[in-house]
């Protein structure tokens, strides 16, 4: 049986809109301790916000701002004017073999998973190719 990307993925994706700010963003990234961000205009994937993107974003720094004047900032600013525009991803029936070989190939943290109008289905991440390793090592250990 050959493993898919179905099989792994994420389906139930935190997404931000493109109009969203980038203090939302980082406010989500935190709590919810997620590295990827896909940015959506109507359900279509339209881009993406990584944790380094947004540490690229974050001026406190550098600038010797406070967090309100940090958030104030970042409040204003649409999430569109850091995401990445250019982003690899992957349909859902694709096999996990060839999925986990682009996430090396291109150093990649995650997929977004797209059908064939380009809405997001869902998302793969290199965690998720960890929890499948750990199922193969106990299913080797047993």
């Amino acid at each position: 049986m050959v493993t898919r990307v179905r099989d792994l993925m994420t389906r139930d994706v935190v997404t931000l809109d493109v109009d969203e700010s980038l203090l939302l963003a980082d406010d989500v990234m935190r709590l919810g301790r997620i590295r990827h961000l896909p940015v959506v205009r109507g359900g279509t994937l339209v881009g993406l916000v990584s944790h380094r993107d947004m540490l690229r974003a974050s001026v406190s720094s550098l600038a010797g701002l406070s967090r309100s004047e940090e958030a104030s900032i970042k409040r204003a600013i649409p999430v569109r004017e850091c995401m990445a525009r250019e982003v690899v991803t992957v349909g859902p029936d694709e096999t996990a073999l060839g999925a986990c070989k682009l996430i090396l190939d291109r150093k990649l943290g995650c997929l977004p998973v797209v059908d064939d109008q380009r809405r997001l289905v869902g998302i793969l991440t290199e965690a998720d190719f960890v929890q499948l390793a750990r199922r193969y090592l106990e299913e080797d250990r047993a």
